[in-house]
């Protein structure tokens, strides 16, 4: 298990970038993380922190809502990210999961499974498709079902499978709990971390839910307001008092709810 982004090769690395909307509003302020080769790498924070805007950045998805990189530089192996379109960076072996799974409601499970493998044919592409069935097996089930009339657990798992169909070496991972039942989210969080340990997939997520992503990833990044404000090893960031406090509802007094946490003055030691 790897223990620490900054301690294995680097596959991707984002250095000090910047990004604006509409030429005005800056939303990213100097963000600079590392991305291990077969590592999981949780990117957290609340809502507006900025941890979709760094994904896009990374999977040049940006130009689509009038967003660019203005200062910085995002590399993959070493190459420069800048400018390539998000085709050219699938082709790379990087690969984004959206947040909101976007399923092709009136196709089936299968045939939305298949359309991450368009570019591909032949053997392989079947073989890939029985693989996505073992890790998914109620995919299985469903496969001659439309997508549409899936359970939203079901539909985030054809979403990762359709990511997965297109040979990914890297998945770039949108807020996979979103609006799923706490045993969902373990089951699709235990199948990414197989995925990592026995298929080799590098996972960059990001993740509101902080206490789910740092028991399954390696190395953690706490985004506020742009800005990265903490970083380190996720074991360790579930004991940092100040993450447990503020993102995890605890305290060395016991569990607080977010209600009472949210109304403290937040002392922010990392930026002191």
């Amino acid at each position: 298990m790897l223990d620490a982004g900054h301690t294995e090769e680097a596959l991707l690395e984002v250095n000090n970038i910047e990004v604006i909307y509409n030429h005005v509003i800056l939303v990213l302020k100097g963000v600079s993380l590392s991305v291990p080769k077969g590592g999981i790498t949780a990117l957290l924070g609340g809502n507006g922190a900025g941890k979709t805007t760094t994904l896009k950045a990374i999977s040049s998805l940006l130009q689509s809502e009038r967003g660019e990189v203005t200062k910085g530089s995002i590399h993959y192996r070493g190459e420069r990210l800048e400018g390539l379109d998000p085709a050219g960076l699938v082709k790379k072996g990087v690969i984004q999961v959206m947040e909101g799974r976007h399923c092709f409601e009136h196709l089936t499970v299968e045939e939305n499974l298949l359309t991450g493998a368009y570019t591909r044919s032949g053997a392989e592409v079947a073989r890939d498709l029985e693989m996505v069935y073992e890790y998914f097996p109620r995919l299985r089930e469903r496969r001659k079902s439309q997508a549409g009339y899936t359970s939203g657990g079901e539909q985030q798992m054809v979403a990762i499978g359709r990511a997965l169909m297109s040979k990914p070496e890297t998945i770039l991972l949108d807020e996979p709990s979103m609006g799923l039942a706490p045993q969902l989210v373990e089951e699709i969080f235990g199948i990414v971390k197989s995925l990592n340990e026995n298929e080799g997939v590098t996972f960059l997520l990001a993740e509101q839910n902080t206490n789910v992503a740092l028991r399954y990833a390696h190395y953690g990044y706490i985004l506020e307001s742009g800005r990265i404000v903490m970083d380190g090893p996720a074991a360790d960031l579930r004991e940092n008092p100040d993450v447990k406090e503020f993102y995890l509802g605890m305290s060395d007094d016991g569990r607080k709810s977010f209600r009472d946490v949210r109304s403290y003055r937040r002392r922010k030691r990392w930026l002191s």
